[in-house]
């Protein structure tokens, strides 16, 4: 395993960590008699192979169900000193919500403190504002970290760039949870506003929302040879000193094994994805132009700027990847979140709600303003089906 400093916590942070929240038994609280024998054993075996491997950094969340009392059925047995343990914490209108929950974590995990205590999911203005008013999730989470019980504060988050930087840029934080992979890029500002900071940075789920790439397209496959496309897209990311470390939310113990290969290219990562790069852009400008790949989100508002808020940079990100590098499946699983079937974690609507009329003036500094209704209609015919939830909502 390779390490680096985890920003100003100082801790050596593992490239690679361990998610907790896909081998639990539900994505609900049960009673512990209800926990199978296999899946405790399954889930136990999980988290041997990542320490086994170096992945000292086990994460979960009082939102991912039975996750942290199966993990607290084991981790008070190991040698804490060796593992950075953490949990998160959604914010509360009432922040005795926000201490009553992480009480909660803290029994179900069985441990005196956690290294890494995120307030969970700062998605929205107002969920920003709990947390940072005066009073607020914030002060409780430091009051908690002064009674020893967290080391170290930050948060996790699937918001706009906007809502992310105010966040980072109030320097209240120690690290952040976020979203950037190669099918990804708006949040790399953020990402540098939290190296200025000195903050720990977190890539979240670049197996997963980064392209589904537990199961890629054959196109993708052959673009990414002599690698996997995850084994690229580790490497993408870790190509950047500013990133630390990549979530693998495991659900087995073998889960590990293709992110552990993909650091045998860790001290040559620049020279080793240079040329599957350059294939990968050079498909994309053939498929969807050069100046639209440079381009497309140039002058765009968030959702809620755009009439009925459909999330027209969401809809298009999904649009340029899938239809570029057929990860039309990854699309439809991301889309379908849309018109409130992702709550907060994937806010806006659909492109079946556009308002051409009045979207027109709102879009209008994009350099593709003209095309973008006829893109829209064709990213919803394309990426629409059944409805989809969350894994908490399943």
């Amino acid at each position: 395993m390779k390490y680096r400093r985890f920003g100003r916590t100082n801790l050596q942070m593992p490239v690679i960590s361990c998610g907790g929240m896909r081998y639990q038994h539900k994505w609900s609280d049960v009673d512990p008699s209800e926990i199978p024998k296999d899946g405790q054993a399954n889930l136990e075996a999980t988290i041997h192979r990542a320490l086994d491997a170096g992945i000292n950094h086990i994460e979960t969340a009082r939102g991912y169900g039975s996750s942290e009392m199966q993990l607290g059925f084991l981790l008070p047995k190991l040698p804490r000193d060796r593992m950075i343990v953490q949990t998160k914490v959604a914010p509360f209108a009432d922040p005795k919500e926000f201490r009553d929950t992480f009480e909660k974590s803290m029994k179900m995990l069985q441990l005196d403190h956690v290294d890494l205590l995120s307030v969970h999911g700062i998605n929205t203005d107002e969920l920003l504002d709990w947390t940072m008013r005066k009073g607020g999730c914030l002060e409780v989470a430091r009051q908690i970290q002064k009674e020893g019980r967290a080391r170290f504060i930050g948060f996790s988050t699937h918001a706009s760039t906007r809502i992310i930087t105010a966040a980072i840029d109030s320097n209240e934080f120690d690290y952040v949870n976020l979203h950037w992979y190669f099918v990804n890029d708006l949040n790399w500002p953020c990402i540098q506003a939290a190296a200025a900071h000195n903050m720990g940075v977190f890539i979240i789920s670049p197996n997963d929302k980064g392209g589904k790439l537990y199961s890629p397209p054959e196109k993708l496959v052959g673009l990414c040879k002599p690698l996997t496309p995850m084994i690229f897209n580790d490497l993408y990311c870790l190509a950047r000193p500013e990133v630390h470390t990549l979530s693998c939310g495991a659900s087995k113990p073998s889960d590990f094994d293709e992110h552990i290969r993909a650091l045998d290219h860790y001290d040559r990562i620049a020279e080793t994805i240079a040329p599957i790069e350059e294939r990968l852009r050079d498909e994309m400008d053939r498929t969807l132009g050069a100046e639209w790949c440079e381009r497309w989100y140039e002058g765009l508002p968030e959702y809620l700027k755009i009439p009925n808020e459909v999330n027209v940079l969401e809809i298009l990100r999904l649009w340029t990847y899938a239809k570029s590098l057929d990860l039309t499946d990854w699309g439809q699983m991301r889309y379908n979140l849309l018109g409130g079937n992702g709550g907060h974690w994937f806010p806006g609507e659909m492109a079946s709600k556009m308002d051409e009329a009045k979207m027109a003036e709102i879009v209008k500094r994009n350099p593709f303003a003209t095309r973008l209704p006829s893109i829209l209609r064709e990213a919803h015919g394309m990426l629409f089906a059944e409805p989809k939830k969350r894994l908490s909502q399943s």
